[in-house]
């Protein structure tokens, strides 16, 4: 759908929804205006649930060409709804400066209170955090008609409607985005209109709220898998995962079995490349280490890449204990020939053991006496 783009309405809709939306947490106000957008940046953190309310939090940032590395100006939280609205006001400003027509998602009808029908039941349903993951949304559905009181089915909140609308966590974004413009279609205020309104930001400024250490701890919790993971990650992470510690496991086992010989071997070649034991499980351990705090911040790609390499690293190793495992020694004797280990031979030394009760005692059968023919018999 298509909206109109009117300031007016965008604060009365913010005024309304923050005043809904300020349960308990302290608010600050215009005191710290500020009036030029152009340098600044906000970074959405993670949808909470927070003083029985949806809250997004964020962060703003003063300097966007930093990348939002450096020391925040603060961390705050706003509904929702009401960084929902600006954050779509945002979109509608970037695409008509772009000269493109905005189409409002269809979840953005969701950003009130709404009475819908569910399985037959009446309730009231509110665009708010999802139940599943601190980084997506979700609609809620609710028992009273301030959307204030949340109701559950099968012990969730989420009303399971589908939702369009994405907000970009744990990604910095400049509060001012700039077009290429030629002359003649902009006038002299455009570069001073750009730089002082900033759907997104300015909304997001005057409407703040101050998210204390219980907050932001509350943020944490809801996030202790790292920003965007999702419930598939999760899982083909916890699969390779338990595949690499069952092939840590099997390696163990069969160096437990290997023979003195093979154990020379792998040692006098780790000695060759300058290494101990110590410094293979030294390694090993570090890179477990870095691992697992490249999952915790969030860096998926980098993640990915060190777990299935050292997925990759314990099964080569594993198949080489394998196939030297299977692998039966061959003896070869003083003149270059191989040596065969057969039945035939473990008979012959048998008849010429010295440990033998005959050969011991020197003692022989005696031989059969010859068969006569009738010829012989006289």
């Amino acid at each position: 759908m298509t909206r109109p783009r009117t300031t007016t309405t965008t604060r009365i809709f913010l005024a309304v929804m923050s005043l809904l939306g300020a349960g308990g947490i302290s608010t600050a106000r215009a005191d710290d205006a500020i009036e030029y957008w152009t340098n600044y940046a906000i970074y959405p953190k993670r949808c909470v649930h927070y003083n029985n309310n949806d809250h997004i939090m964020f962060a703003m940032y003063e300097k966007a060409s930093n990348h939002c590395v450096d020391a925040p100006l603060g961390t705050y939280v706003a509904s929702v709804p009401t960084f929902v609205y600006a954050y779509l006001e945002q979109a509608a400003d970037n695409a008509a400066d772009a000269g493109e027509e905005y189409e409002y998602p269809a979840a953005s009808d969701y950003l009130d209170c709404t009475l819908k029908q569910i399985g037959g039941v009446d309730y009231y349903v509110q665009l708010g955090c999802s139940d599943y993951d601190p980084t997506t949304l979700a609609v809620n559905i609710y028992s009273d008609a301030q959307c204030t009181e949340h109701s559950h089915v099968d012990g969730y909140d989420d009303a399971n409607l589908s939702v369009d609308i994405s907000v970009s966590f744990g990604k910095c974004m400049p509060c001012v985005v700039w077009f290429d413009k030629n002359a003649d279609d902009i006038d002299d205020q455009y570069y001073v209109n750009k730089q002082m309104n900033s759907p997104l930001c300015s909304a997001m400024w005057e409407y703040k709220e101050t998210c204390d250490r219980g907050c932001q701890k509350m943020g944490n919790l809801a996030s202790s898998w790292g920003d965007g993971w999702n419930k598939a990650d999760k899982v083909l992470l916890s699969i390779l995962s338990l595949f690499g510690f069952g092939m840590l496991l099997a390696i163990i086992n069969k160096r437990q079995k290997m023979s003195n010989k093979d154990a020379l071997l792998e040692q006098a070649a780790i000695s060759a490349a300058g290494l101990q034991p110590s410094h293979i499980l030294g390694i090993f351990a570090l890179l477990i280490l870095i691992i697992t705090i490249f999952g915790l911040l969030g860096l998926k790609k980098i993640t990915w890449a060190l777990l299935l390499i050292l997925n990759m690293v314990l099964f080569g190793y594993l198949m080489k204990l394998t196939l030297d495992g299977s692998v039966k020694e061959t003896i070869i004797g003083p003149d270059g020939k191989i040596v065969e280990d057969d039945d035939d031979d473990d008979d012959e030394d048998h008849d010429h053991d010295p440990n033998n009760s005959s050969f011991a005692s020197g003692y022989s059968s005696p031989a059969a006496p010859p068969i006569l023919n009738d010829k012989a018999i006289v």
